[in-house]
């Protein structure tokens, strides 16, 4: 008996190939089997059965016996999962010491010295692109941030407010402790205010009101010095697979095209309602 298209679908999820899938769901139903009587089940080829098998032992979902001729015990679902959470926490642990050892070696100031030789020959101008998908997007700015010297400006929305909490706190916490001016542009709501209240912590925030006077605008922008530009191009209602952006290294850009259109906002908007306002019953 195997699983049903859905569970083996989920199974892939956790990264289980279709040989593994079915041969996974097939020795569960059984408790104990031989690579042949799963083989015959399953129509997964014999001489790939033995393969399979040893492989969803090592993943944790599977344990040889002893036994002539060899037999395979199931391991429950739920440990099973608990075995390839531990698996992947310390691959990642690894990963990322390999990666600390990396960043602090020699090697890195090599790669820096040809990044800095390779952007001398280089017009700002054509340091500019698109970005595709809400990862990419996020990184990028995230690198941004991280190379600020003295201001970082962003106009966002009240969604972005969130994003900006999740994805870049600590970023800008380091920005803002190096002595960087962080300003944070966004609608305020009941809504999100305990974004904006974390985010208060580390940038001056203020909250873009949309009334007679001023309309707040739908997109998304940041600012960095005044020497670098993220824009979006897409709603932030699409899917984060369908999210774009556009950036630039353009100092004419950032400086004399985006950097009034925030400065105007900026100095039209003002400190957001307290959580007791948002009660209050309108005049």
């Amino acid at each position: 008996m195997v699983a049903s298209q859905e569970t083996l679908d989920k199974l892939e999820d956790i990264g289980l190939n279709m040989y593994e899938r079915k041969i996974y769901s097939a020795l569960l139903g059984r408790g104990v089997s031989t690579a042949g009587e799963l083989s015959e089940m399953t129509n997964v080829p014999r001489s790939r059965a033995y393969d399979v098998l040893e492989s969803l032992a090592e993943k944790g979902f599977a344990v040889i016996k002893s036994s002539k001729p060899m037999e395979y015990v199931s391991i429950p679902p739920q440990q099973a999962i608990e075995n390839i959470k531990k698996q992947h926490r310390q691959e990642l642990q690894e990963k990322m010491e390999r990666l600390d050892d990396f960043k602090e070696s020699e090697a890195v100031d090599e790669l820096e010295s040809l990044y800095d030789q390779g952007l001398e020959l280089v017009d700002p101008a054509d340091m500019s692109g698109s970005l595709k998908g809400s990862r990419q997007i996020q990184q990028h700015q995230g690198t941004m941030f991280q190379e600020a010297d003295e201001k970082i400006r962003i106009l966002t929305s009240e969604e972005g407010l969130r994003d900006l909490r999740e994805n870049h706190m600590d970023t800008l916490k380091e920005a803002k402790d190096q002595g960087v001016n962080v300003q944070i542009l966004a609608p305020v709501s009941e809504d999100n205010y305990d974004h904006y209240d974390s985010l208060a912590e580390v940038a001056e925030v203020r909250h873009l009101e949309e009334d007679g006077e001023i309309s707040a605008p739908e997109g998304r922008f940041s600012i960095v010095d005044n020497d670098a530009v993220t824009m979006s191009m897409t709603h932030e209602d699409v899917h984060s697979t369908q999210d774009s952006a556009f950036w630039s290294q353009s100092d004419h850009l950032a400086e004399n095209t985006m950097g009034p259109v925030f400065e105007t906002l900026w100095n039209k908007s003002g400190k957001p309602e307290t959580p007791e306002d948002f009660d209050q019953p309108s005049p």
